[in-house]
């Protein structure tokens, strides 16, 4: 579902609880392919020119249900990284790199669009009642929602705190939060920041100085919002509405910040000689230049920026080799950081970085291991990346990562990489001919690393995969799926998730469902279809379905 076309209800929950509205498409979706598939074509006397469209309708809505499925599992496993990362220091570039993904499918990148959300979230708070489980549900949601619009605003370039207002009645068990007070005529379009030096272009709209210089340097001639055609190249500067900002920020004590102290300006003047220093004839050389990319490449995006322009990819490829392992995991943590951009993504990947990386990731320091597993991750974000990377075998070694005894930050970085890479259906197969699932068995056992969401997310995708079924469905594996559908400690998620996949393999494999339902599943199942999550109950009331079928 388009994330605009419920404009006045919080984009984010919706997006934390889908399942309500996706599954009344869905059951509409399954009423009109039982229809369609059970039709008395001879009884109705049709012709075949008609029954010929009836079967194409009905194949489309298996395909159309069948993708939905896909895109919702990316955006829930994109929402279970991000939400788990309580520790902002722990917060990598890796990461920024799933935010972004998210803002963008759930089309809150813009400051206009993050007031929206802002004041969604606010009426939905209001419009709530009080008491019982319902409200809590929505205190948890909330408290998440405000989590998420929070990171929003930090890779917009929003520095503000206060995301909902002192005006707004809280529920008692949410700590107060604050709110958009920048007027948004005072922010730069491009990069939501006060502007400093405001200036009009030929289209009308006013812009920060630098950014719309840089924008036409790169060559553009439209206007970045408007997308007119510029008559004209000349900027005019906005003195009244830089003297408005200057009146507002002494009136709110607010202190404009420079864009860039001397010693940042001096620290991007260098990056060309460092560039060229990665490719040094002299160890030393490119061991400190290779370092120092490592720092400014995480630092901000005009960096990157230079660093791909001035040939910075290439000559870190050309490192990736280095027998030096500290010159190893600074390169390859450079390149997590560039491959931010998505342009970035494809010069990295059509460069030949990574078998390079995978190698890295097979033999190289813990933490250039880990953060391998995080390069391939953010390459993988692109489609044509994720099948070179797993046929270039980038699976075998990430398998490997997951079940080794290295930290469990490592642990997650390869468990969201496979995810992502098995998401591409050539890259099933080679996953389990990896041995991922007694990896995950490994990992769901381990109570410590707090992944069973995560594996059976991978299981999901997995039991999708004919090959990989046979591999998944025993007997042993549905016992355990069943353990934690009744475990009284087992969180919400952890029961949705099981559900998920019992249903996905009992639907394909009845004696392995039957064999489940023999533990005394189906009061269980009741409990859930009236209390669990939303995707919860839905699953729970599938399988109640399929069992009275049995």
């Amino acid at each position: 579902m388009h994330a605009r076309s419920c404009s006045l209800i919080s984009i984010s929950f919706q997006a934390l609880e889908s399942e309500t509205v996706l599954a009344k498409f869905r059951d509409v979706y399954e009423k009109m392919h039982s229809a369609l598939d059970g039709m008395p074509y001879a009884e109705l006397a049709i012709s075949d020119e008609v029954k010929e469209q009836v079967e194409l309708m009905n194949a489309q809505l298996m395909r159309c249900k069948k993708r939905t499925d896909t895109q919702d599992m990316e955006l829930s496993m994109d929402l279970m990284v991000i939400l788990q990362l309580q520790n902002k220091e722990e917060e990598r570039n890796a990461d920024r790199a799933i935010l972004e993904r998210l803002a963008k499918k759930l089309e809150l990148q813009s400051l206009a669009e993050l007031r929206a959300e802002t004041m969604a979230i606010k009426k939905l708070i209001n419009n709530s009642g009080s008491g019982g489980q319902q409200q809590q549900q929505l205190a948890d949601s909330t408290r998440q929602m405000v989590d998420l619009l929070n990171r929003f605003k930090e890779i917009a370039g929003v520095d503000e705190k206060d995301v909902l207002g002192g005006e707004v009645s809280m529920p008692k068990s949410l700590d107060k939060c604050p709110s958009l007070m920048i007027p948004n005529d005072f922010l730069c379009p491009i990069t939501l920041e006060i502007m400093t030096d405001p200036v009009i272009v030929a289209s009308g709209q006013t812009y920060e100085r630098r950014s719309i210089q840089k924008w036409l340097d790169s060559g553009e001639r439209t206007c970045p919002k408007s997308r007119q055609p510029l008559a004209h190249l000349s900027l005019a500067p906005n003195y009244a509405l830089k003297n408005l900002i200057l009146q507002w920020c002494d009136k709110h004590m607010v202190e404009l910040q420079k864009r860039e102290t001397e010693e940042h300006k001096a620290e991007a003047e260098d990056i060309p000689s460092l560039v060229e220093g990665m490719s040094s004839i002299h160890p030393d050389v490119q061991r400190k230049a290779v370092k120092k990319i490592r720092r400014l490449s995480k630092e901000c995006p005009e960096n990157r920026t230079l660093i791909a322009d001035t040939g910075g990819i290439p000559a870190l490829i050309g490192l990736l080799a280095c027998p030096d392992k500290k010159v190893q995991e600074n390169t390859v943590t450079s390149l997590l950081n560039l491959s931010i951009d998505d342009k970035n993504k494809v010069l990295i990947a059509r460069g030949g970085a990574i078998p390079l990386v995978i190698e890295i990731l097979r033999n190289g320091t813990p933490e250039a291991q880990e953060n391998s597993a995080a390069t391939l991750f953010s390459l993988s974000m692109l489609d044509e990346n994720k099948a070179a990377i797993g046929s270039l075998g980038g699976l075998a070694p990430l398998v490997e990562l997951l079940r080794s005894s290295g930290t469990a930050r490592g642990k997650k970085d390869a468990a969201t990489a496979i995810f992502n890479l098995v998401l591409c259906p050539q890259n099933k197969a080679r996953a389990t001919q990896a041995g991922i699932v007694p990896a995950l068995l490994k990992v769901m056992d381990d109570k410590a690393l707090g992944m069973v969401d995560e594996a059976l997310s991978i299981f999901l995708l997995l039991a999708s995969h004919a090959a990989c079924r046979a591999e998944i469905g025993t007997t042993a594996f549905v016992e355990k799926l069943v353990r934690l559908i009744k475990d009284g400690n087992s969180t919400p998620k952890n029961k949705e998730c099981a559900l998920s996949v019992l249903l996905e393999l009992g639907t394909n494999n009845r004696p392995l469902l039957v064999h489940g339902l023999r533990f005394g599943l189906h009061e269980d199942l009741s409990k859930i279809a009236k209390n669990g999550t939303s995707r919860a109950q839905r699953k729970a009331n599938s399988l109640i379905q399929l069992a009275r079928k049995l």
